[in-house]
């Protein structure tokens, strides 16, 4: 028998009513936007379901009624395909309140409700290399020249280290209660690509002059951050374009959008007529 993990969906807004995704489509939460004609939400969900590595779903969100925001969504939560847990007022004390409510949550796989271009291969990809490994910790990462075979000028801000350009595909691995130790580095909110101030406040002095320096490999970077957290860590290193793309904002929308159209144009043109 396969071994699954458990999945934890962080898709509380951050923006809220200002969030100009949600905004454009009426909707309280960007994860709820229709995209290529499905929401984004249910997106992320089916790539989980279909992957076959993932045993219970849940999603991270302030309120339960937001998951009855579809029809799909409410029929996953009543038959119980997927569970509610409460959001908190940030992505650490969201994943550290979530795994004291599952019932034995790991391996936990967290991510966001926002993969849109996600799929059951990026996932299974993922999954598989995180369980095979010993870490506490797993992050999943895509290098620069990956991202642009597909899309050059996509406008991503990649971590430069001296084995090239990176960047995170909001995938996280954790094996165990002491990986928790790892979630603090989120408090400030993430997005280490686009502010380099946070990898100061969250990591420390000397991961931070490394980075800027360029003076190590991407896998040395998290190993050090990781001893400094008292956990191990590794890469998972995936070959997708699309994984690092999550729709932060509308231009990130508008590029999954057209991805998700192009990528299921295709898929029905190989379909026996």
């Amino acid at each position: 028998m396969t071994e699954t993990v458990t999945a934890l969906v962080l898709a509380a807004s951050r923006k809220g009513a200002e969030d100009p995704v949600a905004r454009q489509a009426g909707v309280s939460h960007k994860c709820l936007a229709p995209i290529a004609g499905r929401v984004m939400l249910e997106r992320v969900i089916d790539s989980l379901i279909d992957s076959g590595v993932v045993g219970e779903i849940w999603i991270s969100i302030e309120s339960a009624d937001h998951l009855r925001a579809t029809e799909r969504l409410k029929s996953w939560l009543e038959e119980g395909r997927i569970h509610w847990v409460p959001s908190k007022g940030n992505l650490a004390d969201s994943v550290l309140a979530a795994t004291g409510r599952i019932p034995d949550p790991f391996p936990l796989l967290v991510l966001t409700g926002d993969n849109a271009l996600q799929t059951p291969e990026l996932v299974r990809d993922f999954v598989s290399a995180f369980l095979a490994g010993k870490e506490d910790v797993a992050i999943g990462f895509t290098r620069e020249e990956v991202v642009k075979q597909d899309f050059p000028d996509v406008g991503l801000a990649y971590h430069r280290l001296r084995d090239g350009g990176w960047s995170a595909t909001n995938l996280y691995g954790l094996r165990n209660t002491r990986a928790l130790r790892s979630v603090e580095v989120f408090r400030s909110g993430g997005q280490f690509g686009k502010r380099h101030w946070r990898i100061l406040k969250s990591c420390g002095v000397l991961p931070f002059v490394l980075y800027k320096l360029k003076a190590t490999t991407l896998e040395g970077l998290i190993r050090r951050v990781g001893r400094n957290l008292g956990v191990t860590a590794t890469i998972v290193e995936l070959a997708y374009p699309y994984g690092p793309i999550d729709v932060d904002n509308l231009s990130f929308f508008a590029i999954s959008e057209r991805a998700l159209e192009a990528r299921e144009e295709k898929a029905s043109a190989a379909r026996p007529s």
